[in-house]
C-alpha cells in the first residue's frame, strides 16, 4: 500500500483511477501533458510525452509499480524499465502484441481463439493490389498502430474508398454480418487469480465510430454470456496480463462469438461499473498492481451508459447546456472529464443510469440525450 503507482497518460481514465486510489490514500504519480484530465487529481504530476523514450524512462525510476491508460505508449523504455526490476503491468511484451491490430491477430490465430478472417499488408500499394484483384468488398481497414476511439477504422465499399487513407502499415478484416457488439472486462492479479465482468451490449454511433451507449448485462443467452466470459478469461491469461483486458466481440447473426480487439486498460465499457458493480474497474486495476484480492465484479444494478460527445458543429472553449434539467433524472450518475475545449464527436463526459427496468433506463438515456449538450 506504499507503493508509488506510475500511470502513464493522463487523459479520463487516468483521472477516474487517481479518484480511485485516493479512496485508499495512495501516492499517484501521472505523466502527461499540462491540462491533461488527470493533472489535479494525482498526488504528483510529472509534465512529459508518454511517448518519449526518456520521458517514460525518467518518470518510471521514480515509481515503484507503473501501469498505463493508453496502450500507444513507449514500448522500450518500459522493457528498460522491467530490466532495472521495476513492476510493469501490463508486462512491455502484452503492450507490444495489443498495440499492433496485426500482432493481435496473429496472437488469437495462434491461440485459437475465435476471430474473423484478416490480411495484413505493408503498404498502400499491395493492399490496392490485393483489392482489385480479389474484390473482397465490403470490408473493414484498420491500421496496425495508433487507432484510437474510433480513428484508423473505416469501412471499404469500393476500390475508390482507398483514396483518404493513409499509407500505413494495415490489415483487412471480413466484414462480420453482426447481431450485436459485446465486451466483458476480465482482470488478472499477479497470484493469477482471474474474475470477469457481466457481459455489456454496446452500440455504436455510426458517424463518429464511437460508442454511442451500452446496456448492462447484455441481452444475450445465457450460454453466450458463458462463451464470452470464457473467451475473455482465457485470453488474459495467455497474454500473461496482470491488470485488466477488455475484450471486445462480436456476435454474429449465426450465433458465432469472436474477437473484435482487445484493450489491456480500464475501458469505456467499464466505466458503468463505478456505480454498477460491486468493485469498480479502476479499483480492481489497483488490486491487480499491488496483487491484492480481487474485487466482486457482480453488478448491483442494471444500468445504460452514455457517452457525452462534443456536439456536431461546435469546436472551441467546451460549454455544458442543459446540466440542471438532466440532473432532475433520477438514478443518473455523472462524469465530466475536464477538458477545456469541446470538438464534434470528442468524448466529454459520461452518465450512467441505474434502474431496475433496463427498458426504463435505456428511456432516460434518450431523454438525456436530447437535453444536454457540449457546445462553444
Amino acid at each position: 500500500m506504499n507503493q508509488r503507482i506510475g500511470i502513464l497518460g493522463g487523459g479520463q481514465l487516468g483521472k477516474m483511477l487517481c479518484l480511485a486510489a485516493a479512496d485508499w490514500h495512495l501516492e499517484t504519480y501521472v505523466l502527461d501533458k499540462k491540462g491533461c484530465s488527470a493533472e489535479n487529481y494525482c498526488t504528483h504530476f510529472v509534465e512529459g510525452d508518454f511517448k518519449n523514450y526518456n520521458d517514460v524512462l525518467n518518470f518510471g525510476r521514480l515509481c515503484d509499480v507503473i501501469t498505463i491508460e493508453i496502450e500507444h505508449v513507449n514500448i522500450d523504455a518500459l522493457e528498460q524499465l522491467e530490466k532495472e526490476g521495476k513492476k510493469v503491468y501490463p508486462s512491455s511484451k502484452a503492450l507490444n502484441i495489443i498495440a499492433d491490430k496485426e500482432l493481435q491477430k496473429n496472437f488469437y490465430v495462434k491461440n485459437k481463439m475465435p476471430t474473423s478472417g484478416y490480411r495484413a499488408f505493408n503498404s498502400k500499394k499491395y493492399l490496392a493490389e490485393f483489392l482489385e484483384r480479389d474484390n473482397p468488398f465490403p470490408c473493414v481497414w484498420k491500421s496496425c498502430r495508433g487507432g484510437y476511439d474510433g480513428k484508423g477504422v473505416s469501412i471499404l465499399k469500393s476500390i475508390e474508398s482507398l483514396k483518404d487513407l493513409p499509407d500505413v502499415p494495415c490489415i483487412i478484416e471480413r466484414l462480420v454480418d453482426i447481431e450485436k457488439e459485446i465486451c466483458v472486462m476480465a482482470a488478472r492479479n499477479l497470484s493469477g487469480e482471474i474474475v470477469t465482468y457481466t457481459p455489456v451490449e454496446m452500440v455504436f454511433d455510426d458517424k463518429a465510430n464511437l460508442l454511442d451507449y451500452q446496456i448492462c448485462p447484455a441481452n444475450i443467452s445465457k450460454q453466450q454470456i458463458a462463451t464470452a466470459k470464457k473467451i475473455a478469461k482465457q485470453l488474459i491469461k495467455k497474454l500473461n496480463i496482470v491488470g485488466l483486458l477488455a475484450v471486445e466481440m462480436f456476435l454474429t447473426k449465426s450465433g458465432e462469438i469472436l474477437i473484435n480487439e482487445s484493450a489491456p486498460r480500464p475501458h469505456n465499457s467499464g466505466h458503468h461499473t463505478i456505480e454498477a458493480s460491486m468493485t469498480s474497474q479502476y479499483e480492481q486495476l489497483l488490486r491487480c498492481i499491488l496483487n491484492l484480492p480481487l474485487g466482486d465484479p457482480k453488478i448491483k444494478s442494471p444500468s445504460v451508459l452514455w457517452n457525452i460527445l462534443g456536439a456536431e458543429g461546435f469546436s472551441g472553449e467546451a460549454k455544458t447546456i442543459g446540466f440542471e434539467e438532466a440532473l432532475k433524472i433520477s438514478g443518473t450518475y455523472f462524469h465530466f472529464y475536464g477538458k477545456k475545449t469541446t470538438q464534434p464527436f470528442r468524448k466529454m463526459g459520461h452518465a450512467t443510469v441505474l434502474n431496475k427496468n433496463l427498458d426504463n433506463a435505456l428511456a432516460d438515456v434518450f431523454k438525456l440525450k436530447n437535453i444536454l449538450t457540449v457546445e462553444t
